[in-house]
């Protein structure tokens, strides 16, 4: 796990940003149009959101605006120190929404059963050994998420870089459809970010 660490700081070609975030934490958040992103996750107010493997939590907190008091965000990460991060970052902005949450995503979730409306994974299925995991991630996912919710995974394309993640290390949306949809989902949109993608599933 810890190759995603080297991603969410590696994955934006523009070096004074990638310092900033190196120095606050580990994100892929500012590489993208936050707008857009979400715009295309289409969330609303009361949904229920699940970030895996959150980071600093960028996207739980923007998630957390949008769902309201009547939403949910659960920000999901493996590493202690993030969470506690996290956690007090939540607590001084008094956000009532977020609940952080030590998880690895090749382990079973401390999750209920159909209550998430958005699964959302950024930059860390790369990482992984899918030929391995993949059986359990994407089985959880497909407990967890209502019969209605939604996989959302944003990817660096498998295109030669200067920066990011090697070659073979990149997973393209084609790769993407034929592992998930093996699990009961079929692929509902896919969206250009500029350097990485957005890929969207829904249970069938």
């Amino acid at each position: 796990m810890k190759n995603i660490k080297i991603c969410k700081k590696e994955c934006d070609p523009d070096p004074a940003r990638r310092e900033n975030k190196q120095r606050h934490g580990r994100s892929s958040f500012w590489m993208h149009d936050p707008d857009l992103i979400f715009s295309e996750l289409k969330l609303k107010a009361g949904d229920y959101f699940l970030d895996m493997g959150c980071g600093p939590g960028d996207y739980s907190i923007w998630a957390s605006k949008i769902v309201g008091n009547s939403g949910m965000v659960y920000a999901l990460e493996k590493w202690q120190d993030l969470i506690d991060d996290l956690t007090e970052k939540v607590d001084l902005k008094e956000f009532t929404n977020i609940v952080g949450i030590v998880s690895d995503i090749t382990k079973p979730l401390s999750i209920e059963e159909s209550c998430i409306d958005v699964y959302f994974i950024s930059t860390v299925l790369h990482s992984l050994d899918l030929a391995k995991d993949s059986n359990m991630i994407f089985n959880e996912v497909h407990r967890v998420l209502k019969p209605d919710g939604r996989l959302a995974i944003i990817e660096c394309k498998k295109e030669e870089m200067s920066f990011g993640p090697p070659l073979h290390m990149r997973l393209s949306p084609e790769e993407l459809e034929n592992i998930i949809t093996k699990y009961g989902f079929e692929k509902i949109d896919l969206t250009d970010l500029g350097y990485n993608y957005m890929i969207q599933f829904r249970k069938n």
